[in-house]
């Protein structure tokens, strides 16, 4: 039996005891009480309830489980206000990949020659979050990488004021407040919503899957965002400076970004959510809204050649289109709970250059990205889960003359052991399409097993 044979098994094996696994948990009418959650997930178990940390901080989305499904951050307070509080939280997951790749790329030139991977560990990566009530409705949040795939030091992702209550205690301003929220500071954007549903370094806990989309629009910049929500309606407009980074160089514009959306439960049953994002600047130095994660990728070393490194290739299996100046970016996402059936779309509409094609007067490339991701969630707590995602991506890169793109799909599930301990696996199978020979993409594909463990409180 083949090594990934051998992991593929065992896999299979895991969730299918999984549920014998859980049988106590499960409650054979033991009379446990439920208790609400804050999270997607309806309800929980008191024995669920007794393994995760109380929520001290308003308008919060917990690391752990009760955080699936909630998007922006709540407008219904979830605590009690009772005075300054400090609340510490942490996420780590580490992965098992047993991950095969190939091309058919000019073996004549040696960047095509891919590197030899095998099955192995991959390195554990770290979140350490400091959450602050500094007044009724008005919170800060700072998150730090401790450890990451592009990064061995520690250093920090983001720091932002939330405020959902005004802190002059006006009548008018506290009404206005009851359908507004301010965000404020460096924070990863709300553009789109599958940035909600992705894996962050260290914490997966919201991802029912191991790797995030093909085309992952994610990034942090300084700035502003402005929401208004009524009766599961939504309106959100953010300005920031379109970089990673605070940028007073000259050659920068403001990025300006928006939301509409509307979101619902229409019966104890069924959910719906749907939402429409934008995201333009007209110039940058470094625009990195689609650099990928810079955290790093979850599968090591696929399509990379012998050169490779684990910190400096950490991008492998994204596509990565290189519109780092001019943007303009459209995400639609559908969102549909009915019982323990999950459906999420992504569609995805982005055109932009580079500085020099900018200079140049070069045309916008564009690219398209569709994702449809369905999952059943099962037994109480929603303890099991199996779901399937696709993925497909086409586009125009830079020096190539035609379109090239790639398709993937996973196949997964996942065993949720406590509220903050999940462990999940899947088979991913990932093509490129159309580069041409001379690049190390050409007629690339890889596939096989990963397992990951994920703790986050």
């Amino acid at each position: 039996m083949t090594t990934r044979a051998t992991i593929g098994f065992a896999v299979a094996a895991l969730l299918l005891a999984a549920p014998a696994m859980s049988q106590d948990a499960r409650g054979q009418s033991n009379g446990d009480a439920t208790a609400t959650s804050t999270a997607g997930s309806d309800s929980i178990s008191a024995k669920a309830a007794a393994t995760q940390p109380a929520i001290v901080i308003q308008h919060f989305r917990p690391q752990d489980q009760r955080g699936i499904n909630i998007f922006e951050p709540p407008k219904e307070p979830g605590a009690p206000y009772t005075g300054f509080k400090l609340d510490w939280g942490a996420a780590f997951t580490q992965q098992f990949q047993a991950l095969d790749h190939s091309n058919a790329a000019d073996q004549s030139v040696e960047a095509n020659q891919l590197i030899d991977i095998t099955s192995g560990f991959n390195n554990a990566t770290a979140n350490l979050y400091l959450n602050a009530q500094l007044a009724r409705g008005i919170r800060v949040q700072l998150s730090s990488y401790l450890s990451s795939r592009h990064h061995n030091e520690a250093w920090v992702k983001d720091g932002y004021l939330l405020v959902d209550a005004s802190p002059i205690d006006v009548p008018a301003l506290n009404t206005l407040m009851e359908y507004v929220t301010l965000r404020l500071g460096h924070f990863e954007i709300n553009y789109g919503d599958a940035h909600f549903r992705r894996s962050d370094n260290g914490n997966a806990m919201y991802n029912p899957f191991v790797g995030n989309y093909i085309l992952d629009s994610f990034t942090t910049e300084v700035g502003g965002e402005v929401y208004f929500r009524s009766n599961g309606l939504m309106a959100m407009f953010g300005v920031t400076g379109g970089e990673i980074r605070g940028q007073v160089k000259e050659g920068t514009a403001p990025a300006f970004l928006g939301k509409l959306g509307f979101d619902r439960q229409l019966n104890e049953d069924l959910r719906v959510r749907l939402t429409g994002s934008v995201y333009t600047t007209e110039k940058s130095l470094s625009n990195t809204l689609y650099s990928g994660d810079r955290a790093g990728s979850r599968y090591y070393f696929v399509l990379e050649n012998a050169a490779a490194s684990e910190s400096s290739n950490f991008r492998s299996g994204l596509l990565v289109p290189g519109l780092t100046s001019e943007v303009t970016a459209f995400q639609v996402n559908p969102f549909v709970k009915f019982g323990g059936l999950e459906l999420f779309g992504v569609i995805e509409k982005v055109e932009g250059r580079t500085r020099a094609e900018l200079d140049d007067g070069a045309p916008k490339r564009e690219w398209n990205q569709y994702a449809v991701d369905a999952l059943y969630r099962f037994l109480p707590d929603d303890k099991l889960y199996v779901g399937a995602r696709y993925n497909t991506v086409e586009g125009e890169m830079a020096g190539i003359t035609n379109e090239v793109g790639a398709d993937r799909y996973q196949i997964g599930g996942g065993w949720f052991i406590t509220p903050s301990v999940l462990l999940k696996a899947e088979y991913v199978n990932q093509q490129y399409n159309d580069f041409p020979i001379s690049n190390i993409f050409h007629k690339g594909k890889f596939d096989g097993f990963v397992v990951e463990g994920v703790v986050a409180f």
